[in-house]
Order: structure tokens, then sequence, then C-alpha cells
């Protein structure tokens, strides 16, 4: 193949995996080049300024993580979004043209199928069927100020000493367990007893 350039990539066309959807609900078709905050942009302005009930984003490949990172953005920016995920496979048609052809013969091409993964999330602002496979439901607002209220409320003193108290014990874990390493690798039990000892404090 190092003497074949590819030319061209090709998508087989399929239906969406959702049924009920209404025939003009956007389809994002996130590609390995594209740019989230181009996606964004235009995805934002279908549910907030347009009004979309329905947003479905797609991607195959290497684009899957960039799809999956859009939809996690979008369910943050807006909150209580159903969401329906299908996985599936797709075709993808590759043309391979020769750069070196046989003297006096025809330019060779090649045609590979090649089968990668697929995703396809729908995002909802209506209510969805609980009961179908993929449904996960919208997930609970909640900003940095709500996690520092519940530890307020927990503890009477400042919320900033009530976060740093639950960190100590896993350091002192974790100080207890270096030092039962390096107690091994001395040549003495005893020294390594009273370096212990002293630096323990």
């Amino acid at each position: 193949m190092e003497n074949f350039r590819k030319v061209r990539t090709s998508e087989e066309e399929s239906p969406l995996p959702f049924p009920d959807l209404p025939p003009d609900v956007v389809e994002m078709k996130v590609k390995e080049g594209s740019k989230i905050r181009n996606l964004m942009n235009f995805a934002m302005a279908q549910m907030e300024l347009k009004g979309s009930r329905q947003i479905v984003f797609s991607g195959c490949g290497r684009a899957v993580t960039k799809t999956i990172t859009c939809v996690e953005i979008m369910k943050r920016k807006l909150g209580g979004l159903h969401q329906v995920t299908k996985v599936r496979y797709k075709t993808l048609l590759e043309v391979w043209e020769n750069q070196d052809p046989l003297p006096g013969g025809p330019a060779q091409n090649l045609t590979v199928h090649k089968n990668v993964p697929s995703i396809c999330i729908l995002l909802s602002r209506d209510p969805l069927d609980p009961n179908q496979a993929g449904y996960q439901p919208p997930e609970p607002r909640q900003g940095l100020g709500t996690q520092l209220g519940e530890a307020g409320e927990d503890t009477s003193g400042s919320t900033a000493k009530g976060l740093k108290r639950p960190l100590q014990p896993p350091r002192e874990e974790l100080l207890t367990k270096k030092l039962q390493v390096q107690v091994p690798d001395s040549p003495r039990g005893s020294g390594t007893a009273s370096q212990t000892t002293t630096t323990d404090p």
C-alpha cells in the first residue's frame, strides 16, 4: 500500500436508530476534523434560539470521542435533557489510487470496505421512554455553590475547613504504606525502625 494514496472516503447512509423522530430533527454529524466550538455554536442556536425540542449527535470511527464530548457539553449547558444512546457499526468506503501504475496500463484503484464503530445520541427536552435500551434520565444540576452549601450544612465551621478535613486520613495512609515499602529494602531492621520514629512526628 506504500504506492497508493487515499483519494476519497464515503460513509454509507443509514436511517437514525430512533423511532418516532420528527422529520425536521437536527442531526449533528460529527467528523474527525470537526471543531467542537463550531458544532456547539450551531447546536446551541438550534436548541435555544429556534426552540428545537430534540437534537441528534452522530459520529463514527475516530469521531466517536468528539461526539460524546459535544453531548456532555450540551447537557451541562442546558440541563434537564433526556438521553438515548445507540451504538452500532457503519461501513466506510475508501478509494485508494495507485501512484506508480504499470507502464502502458490503466491506473489501478482499490476500494476498501471498513466496518467502524458508530454512535448516535438523542437529546430531548421532552420525556422519552425510560424502558428503551440506552436511556439516561436528566442529571440534576449541581454546581460548585450547591456542593459548598451541602458541606456547610454538615459542618459548623467554614466550608473550606469542612472540605479539607476528609483529605487528611488518606494522606496518613499513604505515609504508612510508603514506610512499609521502605522497610524491606534496608539491610537492618533496627536501623529502619529508628529512622521511622524520627521522621514520624
